[in-house]
């Protein structure tokens, strides 16, 4: 067995769907990045552009990195049924935060590349350091970047949270797995704003996901308009996806969706306070989007939700 084979059997022993290894060199040596932070597709995200020297090389973050290892949870859940007048939610914040729910199981995983090499190091991300997870993802062959930037994979679809641990030990490195999008341009035609530019590159500016998330203050008017019921993040392009269809639900109960985290009420989540806010989505991905972002986006969402009955008219609205 392999260094490689035991640190796979451990990851597959914690819990997790898939893992991967990738042997570290330049991850961008075309400078994707750059070119997307030059066109200012990171739109006000300007800790992409602060830490763009970190993500393209890993080994600023740590030295003698020589192996990266990526593993993948998968989150899918059916939608619950949806009352009247409700929002939607993305479906990766219906339970817990994964940053918390990953951490322990990744931490572990670490422990036991520490074990294979004295002195050697480890540095853990779980969507929050300066690495670029989606392209080490697609390095370490656990999928493709499908054409909405996110990766996929058989059996797993995008519906996955990803964690990283670089280290300083050599680990027989995986193969990368064949793009297999093909001419599929699902995800593109789906997308309600336009926001993926061209296949893999997102402008996040246009991106519901961004909106509702990272923006703060007001949501520009022609991307207000195409929201429709989302009030946090936006599924629309991984809903369109074929490799999307028939993903089996997720085993892990931190997963599952909370009471009324799926689809919660317009008018509860705009007027919100702040006392409320906290004790309800505590320890929840909906943290991210503060008490101010989720009322808006409510408002948002109840706008156009009496636009469009008042558009279906009086037949098709009964």
């Amino acid at each position: 067995m392999t260094c490689s084979d035991i640190v796979k059997d451990r990851a597959r022993t914690l819990g997790f769907d898939a893992c991967g290894v990738a042997a570290v060199a330049p991850i961008d040596p075309d400078d994707g990045l750059g070119a997307w932070l030059a066109r200012g597709y990171h739109a006000d995200m300007t800790w992409m552009a602060a830490t763009k020297d970190a993500r393209q090389d890993i080994t600023r973050t740590l030295p003698g990195a020589r192996s990266v290892v990526v593993v993948a949870r998968n989150y899918f859940a059916p939608r619950p049924p949806r009352p009247a007048d409700s929002g939607r939610v993305s479906r990766y914040a219906w339970g817990r935060d994964y940053h918390r729910a990953l951490l322990k199981p990744v931490k572990r995983l670490a422990d036991a590349i520490r074990s294979l090499k004295p002195d050697a190091a480890c540095y853990i991300s779980i969507d929050a350091g300066p690495v670029l997870e989606k392209a080490w993802a697609a390095r370490a062959g656990i999928g493709w970047l499908g054409k909405n930037s996110l990766v996929l994979r058989p059996g797993l679809g995008s519906w996955m949270f990803l964690g990283v641990v670089a280290t300083t030990v050599a680990l027989e490195p995986d193969a990368p797995m064949p793009d297999q999008c093909g001419a599929c341009r699902a995800c593109l035609d789906a997308c309600p704003t336009g926001a993926i530019i061209a296949p893999g590159v997102v402008d996040a500016a246009r991106c519901i996901a961004y909106g509702t998330i990272e923006r703060r203050g007001d949501i520009p008017d022609d991307i207000a308009r195409r929201m429709g019921d989302w009030v946090f993040g936006c599924d629309v392009c991984q809903d369109a996806c074929p490799w999307n269809r028939d993903v089996a639900p997720t085993t892990e109960p931190d997963f599952f969706p909370r009471p009324g985290r799926a689809n919660p009420d317009l008018a509860e989540l705009a007027s919100l306070d702040e006392h409320t806010f906290f004790n309800r989505f505590r320890g929840s991905p909906l943290m991210r989007a503060k008490c101010d972002g989720l009322r808006r986006n409510a408002r948002i969402a109840r706008r156009n939700q009496l636009r469009d009955v008042e558009l279906a008219g009086p037949d098709e609205a009964s």
